[in-house]
């Protein structure tokens, strides 16, 4: 009650953001006829793509070398189709040159990419944008039953640094206004596992957000050890691909509600499962608006009449810092309009692997957060060979390989090897060419020092 009713509101002022009256707007717009949505949605498209024209350096010498007009976007969103995509590659090679240029006193923000499309980039937020980002995952939640005043449990990657007691303190008080626990962990070893159900137990959250594959392990301990046990309603699941089967084990054994939402770190949570009787996450077009870029649909299966099925494509709209217009999100979905809106109904994207590292289990996103620490690592992959985890490092430029390694065997020992590789050497794999951090292991070629 306190959360709700006093310390968030300090915390909101304290830390100089403003998220409920966005929550306030997002609760009014996701409510619009989806006619009305629509329309709102294509203005404020038009808004994103004329600023990007005015103030953005790269996207002002696009226009011109193109001969683009932002103005046609206001008559028609469909003119929008003649913008070249967005890649990442493209984002890392442009730099600054994709941020406006009177940014000057702007809070900014910065999240690091992963997922499915190959090496990562940095997205820049200003302060406006962060607190949309915050109030549209606060709306969601609201909307599937999880109000302030119930609470919530996050997981995350476990490191053995004790962190400055300022800091500890300022994510002390960031939760008890949220009204949130942390559980953090490394492995997926059955010890590890049974610490987290009792932890789980102890606090009773009301829901609980972590990746699938983590929840799914989870549900797997206890399924075996205790058939089935309930200790929070519902389970959130983001941060790669929620698989059928995941979902059908997680309510099974761990008797809970299962709802799901896509995010990326280039715009935040774009598309929420509202109804969690009903599997289809809804797009939130008002936060970013959504393409499909034909001729990937394979794993997707047939579109219907009122769907479309290829690469999602996205332009996030509350982002004036960096706008991104017509990114690939190296996602396939099928997006279906509805009477009541735009929804992804089916969807192959990002998945995590699990290696085993000093004979214990461990998720690869796990490796990727060690290694966002070490620093100096632009990417990775992960070879098994003859039982013993290779990871394949592309450095950062400038970055020093042998201070990388160093901090790497800080971490694990002489358990890992480490091989430096060019971002050419990155294998993709499948029919669909897809990034992945764990891949089949060479069957020639040096073995690393």
């Amino acid at each position: 009650m306190i959360a709700a009713t006093i310390a968030y509101r300090v915390a909101e002022r304290m830390e100089k953001r403003d998220v409920r009256s966005k929550i306030r707007t997002a609760r009014t717009e996701i409510d619009r006829p989806a006619p009305e949505r629509r329309a709102r949605a294509g203005a404020a498209l038009a808004e994103t793509v004329a600023m990007a024209g005015a103030r953005v350096p790269y996207y002002r010498d696009l226009f011109a070398s193109i001969g683009f007009d932002p103005a046609k976007i206001a008559r028609d969103p469909a003119y929008l189709g003649d913008l070249p995509y967005l890649t990442k590659d493209i984002i890392r090679e442009q730099g600054d040159r994709l941020l406006r240029e009177d940014r000057e006193g702007l809070r900014i923000h910065v999240a690091k990419t992963g997922g499915s499309t190959g090496p990562s980039a940095h997205i820049h937020y200003d302060q406006e944008a962060a607190d949309w980002s915050s109030a549209i995952t606060q709306e969601c939640r609201r909307r599937v039953g999880n109000t302030h005043w119930r609470s919530e449990l996050h997981f995350a990657s476990k490191f053995p640094e004790v962190f400055p007691f300022r800091d500890r303190l300022r994510e002390a008080m960031k939760c008890f206004a949220m009204n949130r626990d942390n559980i953090f962990f490394a492995t997926f070893s059955a010890e590890e596992l049974e610490s987290i159900w009792r932890q789980i137990r102890r606090l009773h959250p009301h829901l609980v957000h972590s990746h699938p594959s983590t929840m799914d392990q989870l549900a797997a301990h206890v399924e075996r050890t205790r058939g089935s046990q309930k200790a929070f309603a519902i389970f959130e699941s983001s941060g790669e691909l929620l698989e059928d089967r995941q979902r059908e084990r997680i309510a099974r054994a761990l008797r809970c509600v299962v709802v799901d939402r896509y995010g990326l770190a280039e715009a935040g949570v774009v598309a929420y499962q509202l109804d969690p009787a009903r599997a289809e996450k809804r797009f939130l077009e008002f936060f970013a608006w959504p393409e499909i870029m034909p001729g990937a649909a394979d794993g997707l299966g047939d579109a219907g009449a009122d769907e479309q099925a290829g690469e999602l494509v996205i332009t996030p709209l509350k982002n004036s810092l960096m706008p991104l217009l017509r990114y690939r999100t190296g996602d396939n979905a099928v997006l279906a309009r509805r009477a009541d809106g735009l929804f992804i109904s089916r969807m192959v994207g990002r998945i995590h692997d699990v290696i085993t590292l000093n004979g214990t289990p461990m998720p690869t996103h796990y490796i990727q957060d060690v290694l966002d620490r070490v620093g100096g690592v632009r990417e990775f992959q992960i070879e098994m060979r003859a039982g013993r985890p290779v990871f394949r490092i592309v450095p950062e430029e400038g970055a020093d390989p042998a201070s990388v390694a160093t901090r790497i065997a800080s971490w694990w020992g002489d358990a890992v090897a480490v091989e430096f590789i060019a971002l050419s050497d990155l294998k993709l794999v499948g029919a669909r060419q897809k990034f992945r951090h764990l891949v089949e292991t060479e069957q020639s070629g040096a073995e690393p020092a």
